[in-house]
């Protein structure tokens, strides 16, 4: 017998927890279903662990600038508290205990096992306890996620090679290390090693580095790390990957190879759809995401939030999925009112190198696609802020994307030192459609980073 309840949340991850804790915590009986760590990704193995890398090696590069500006250092690495304070400050040594209480304790039931979404309302579940099914009387949310996905590289799926998840829960930095993809997991990753003294080797298909984002900042970032001794190669296809006596090698198109202790694949995520009847959610068999309405429904009593839904991998996109399917669910419950519907006009995101690069809405490129009349501006981080800067990782940019018809922003990147911070004022302005005529009249803090959106804004061009 299939155990009812309102609302089963099939998947535990950002988007998943921030939907079922809500949903339990305004009264419902709500099931959240997980296989792995209750949590999903970002706490264990991508955001969390990943940033105290990140932080870890942003202190070392600090470190060696400091001759010619505070004195003299020496600075040796040391990957074992890194390594430690992941095990024991952010994962609890891979343990989601605390946050299983912290669930339970909202009132939510949580079942830890495999489901899948067998069509109405209807999930069945093997885990510890065997083989479970549950009925939602109000709906399923679901929120399964995505895995790591590998190219088609003959050999590839033959040898031991690392995803994000090993690269931060490794107990130390190996010799040398091959990363096969410069999006924002690949370079980050790539770049903090290397401050711990690994030998690496960036190899990206693309013309660029973070190919997604603007090429002047792909071009600023390429050259930090070249300067911080990283080899970089872009254009370099891969066609074979084979492991042996302890070195993996990469062979590319034009036959050179290349070789390291590690090998890193950070080429992207795929969509959890396995899990999911297809014909009961009018998906085709070739479908890679989950298609919904402005509200995250997916038909009748089923919504959908996270990466499954395509919207971008990121975990505020699947907490802001979440609060949108929240306000439906709970609307139709007669709990709430209706709320308004997901929009992505002004997704944020940032990828935490040196420099940091924070991306909202459409890049030049973007915009044109949609066939915007577009205005660019772009200015040199330290348009007002000189007193900070010194030898590499402090230098950056600001591009600005204007909808000239409309006078208005519709993207903005900031690259440089604390450039996600930066981006919040460009992701406010895009949001909100504010004039660029406003923001040229805008008094900006001497001298603070941010100053360069003024002077970028003095440098829109005529399309």
């Amino acid at each position: 017998m299939a155990r009812e309840c309102d609302v089963v949340v099939l998947g535990m991850g950002p988007g998943g927890e921030a939907a079922a804790g809500q949903l339990a915590q305004a009264g419902l009986d709500v099931v959240g279903v997980e296989a792995e760590l209750l949590g999903g990704e970002c706490p264990y193995w991508a955001c969390v662990p990943s940033k105290m890398m990140v932080r870890a090696g942003n202190l070392l590069a600090e470190a060696r600038r400091v001759p010619g500006m505070a004195g003299s250092t020496r600075v040796e690495p040391d990957f074992s508290p890194v390594h430690a304070r992941i095990r024991d400050e952010a994962t609890a040594d891979w343990d989601d205990a605390a946050a299983v209480e912290r669930f339970t304790g909202q009132g939510g039931h949580f079942v830890r096992g495999r489901g899948s979404y067998t069509g109405h309302g209807r999930v069945e579940v093997e885990g510890e306890n065997g083989r479970e099914a549950f009925t939602a009387r109000r709906g399923v949310v679901l929120a399964t996620g995505s895995a790591p996905s590998a190219p088609p590289v003959s050999g590839l799926d033959q040898v031991p090679y690392w995803t994000n998840r090993e690269a931060v829960s490794a107990a130390e930095a190996p010799a040398s290390l091959l990363v096969l993809g410069a999006g924002a997991v690949g370079v980050e990753l790539a770049q903090a090693y290397a401050r711990f003294g690994t030998r690496v080797t960036l190899v990206e298909a693309s013309e660029r580095v973070v190919p997604a984002e603007e090429p002047e900042a792909g071009e600023l970032l390429l050259r930090v790390l070249q300067d911080e001794g990283l080899t970089v190669r872009t254009n370099a296809r891969v066609s074979a990957a084979r492991y042996a006596d302890g070195s993996f090698t990469l062979t590319l198109d034009d036959a050179e190879e290349l070789s390291a202790e590690r090998l890193l694949v950070a080429t992207g995520r795929r969509p959890r759809l396995d899990a999911l009847d297809r014909e009961a959610l009018g998906l085709d068999a070739e479908a890679r995401r989950v298609e919904v309405d402005a509200q995250m429904r997916v038909a009748p009593g089923v919504w959908a939030v996270g990466d499954l839904v395509g919207e971008g991998a990121f975990t505020h996109v699947a907490m802001y999925q979440a609060d949108v399917a929240v306000r439906a669910i709970l609307a139709e419950a007669g709990l709430g009112e209706p709320g308004p519907g997901a929009d992505y006009r002004a997704e944020p995101h940032v990828t935490f190198t040196e420099p940091e690069i924070g991306s909202v809405g459409l890049t030049e490129a973007k915009a044109r696609e949609r066939g915007l009349t577009v205005r660019t501006g772009l200015s040199q981080v330290p348009a007002g802020a000189r007193g900070w800067i010194h030898k590499a990782g402090n230098e950056g940019l600001i591009k600005l994307v204007v909808d000239a018809e409309r006078g208005v922003l519709v993207g903005a990147t900031a690259a440089g030192p604390m450039g996600g911070e930066v981006l919040y004022g460009l992701a406010v302005a895009v949001r909100a459609a504010v004039p660029t005529a406003t923001l040229r009249d805008m008094m900006f803090a001497y001298p603070t980073f941010h100053r360069s959106v003024q002077e970028a804004l003095n440098a829109l061009t005529a399309d």
